[in-house]
């Protein structure tokens, strides 16, 4: 095949590259975007997306379980519900391709051409692509890496059989009788809380001392107690050892240094993620390095000129919107626009029940920088939209400034809370203060007045507690 030539070649079709493409495409780049696997990497494909309708249709199966078991306090009586797990798949695979075929109307529309299969550098301008009609190669003038990230697979518990990934998990198409979570992180709870609602019996092993423990412990209470009410049993200072002779047991290390057996149909291993930089060949261009990450600058640049990264494989916050935010600033950077991260805060959504957000700086992380701050926190018992949606657990909290109110961080937990994440941010890019927030207008009954109460309690006059 003829060499292709292109002013910009991205390497990875996922949130940050694709959206990179688009926006190079629009801004009149020659665009080139190389995909190994599918359009829209992991979170569209394998992750974020299907995860969350998996975790939609738990909750209603819930709803409908406490409603034949009697349980409801609001006069509704139905039937015992049953779930067919594969058809559930077939809806969820069916939303993945709407998106899938989105992103290549949009990358089209823009005029970006879309190379399918495995790039490898063979030095800083220049990759061949492995594609299923022979090697293509591809000269670029500038090039963006963002290839992701990929399942941290444990070396006594490697993926296949019984053990799975969250990719796995997510193809099942019956619910396992005993599902064994290995990491109590975001995607372990998330994906273990929705299991458990639909009928697994769940253990959750962690080797912590409590669960999400990125998170402080006042968030993550309403989290804990909801496990015990879905009887999750978890698991804390607790270490996976490997598979039992039959692979029917998970051996483990619990907290007492005894060693015991827990029977399984499935081990979800959720132990946290890694940078895809293997097989791309990047020994070629030797970048320099971060531990396992490629290092960049505030434009997203690598050590050697011409190239950029974006996204999971430049480190944490190995978020999907993170990467989104690099690849339209890198578009604009290569079409010469004036263009540096200035971020305040990206914000993070964990989806268990209830939900977690955390915009910012929290309280522990004020004080560890030695910032004199408030906080104000407004229970959502006192809201009165979350008591009508039978939603009572979990609060807003605000940290601001001592001197000036100025918000430095905004935290929630909370039924749905992840749809005010975007209020929580904006408030901090535009750098408001207490009194901002609490003189807006908040319409009620909705459960976003309790950000306004939270300030109003930070300011020393609450109204409504």
């Amino acid at each position: 095949m003829k060499d292709i030539f292109c002013k910009l070649l991205v390497i990875g079709a996922g949130p940050g590259g694709y959206v990179c493409a688009i926006r190079a495409g629009q801004l009149g780049i020659d665009t080139v975007v190389v995909e190994a696997k599918k359009l829209g990497g992991t979170c569209l494909n394998v992750g974020c997306i299907p995860s969350k309708a998996l975790i939609h249709v738990a909750e209603e199966f819930k709803k409908i379980a406490q409603i034949a078991s009697g349980a409801s306090p609001l006069g509704i009586s139905a039937g015992k519900p049953a779930l067919d797990l594969s058809k559930t798949v077939l809806w969820k695979e069916g939303i993945v391709g709407r998106l899938n075929n989105g992103v290549a109307g949009l990358l089209k529309r823009a005029e970006v051409k879309v190379v399918e299969g495995w790039a490898r550098f063979r030095d800083g301008k220049t990759v061949e692509v492995e594609t299923e009609i022979g090697p293509q190669v591809i000269r670029a003038e500038q090039v963006v890496i963002a290839t992701g990230s990929d399942a941290i697979e444990l070396p006594f518990l490697p993926f296949g059989g019984n053990v799975i990934s969250s990719t796995g998990a997510l193809a099942l198409t019956e619910v396992p009788s005993k599902l064994v979570v290995v990491g109590a992180g975001y995607i372990g709870l998330e994906l273990g809380t929705a299991f458990a609602k639909i009928g697994a019996a769940v253990t959750v092993v962690e080797a912590e001392g409590r669960i999400l423990p990125q998170y402080d412990a006042e968030l993550t209470r309403p989290v804990a107690k909801r496990l015990r009410e879905l009887d999750i049993e978890v698991l804390t200072g607790a270490k996976a050892k490997g598979l039992a002779s039959k692979g029917d047991a998970l051996s483990i290390e619990a907290a007492d240094g005894k060693v015991v057996t827990l029977a399984v149909d499935k081990i979800l291993v959720t132990v946290g993620r890694k940078p895809a930089t293997e097989g791309w060949n990047l020994d070629a261009i030797d970048l320099d390095m971060d531990g396992p990450f490629i290092r960049i600058d505030d434009k997203c640049r690598t050590s050697m000129r011409g190239i950029y990264a974006i996204g999971d494989v430049t480190g944490e916050p190995m978020l999907a919107h993170r990467a989104t935010a690099q690849g339209e600033m890198v578009a604009g950077i290569v079409a010469g626009e004036k263009r540096s991260w200035d971020k305040v805060c990206i914000p993070a959504v964990c989806f268990t029940d209830p939900e977690i957000v955390t915009a910012g700086l929290s309280p522990d992380e004020a004080k560890a920088a030695g910032i004199g701050f408030k906080t104000g926190l407004f229970p959502f018992r006192a809201n009165g939209r979350a008591m009508t949606l039978e939603k009572e657990a979990g609060f807003i909290r605000v940290v601001a400034r001592a001197d000036n109110h100025l918000l430095l961080g905004i935290q929630g937990v909370g039924a749905g809370i992840a749809e005010l994440s975007a209020g929580f941010s904006l408030a901090l890019e535009m750098g408001a203060r207490l009194e901002d927030v609490a003189a807006t207008i908040h319409a009620h009954p909705t459960q976003s007045e309790s950000l306004q109460e939270a300030a109003l309690m930070a300011l020393g006059h609450p109204m409504h507690i």
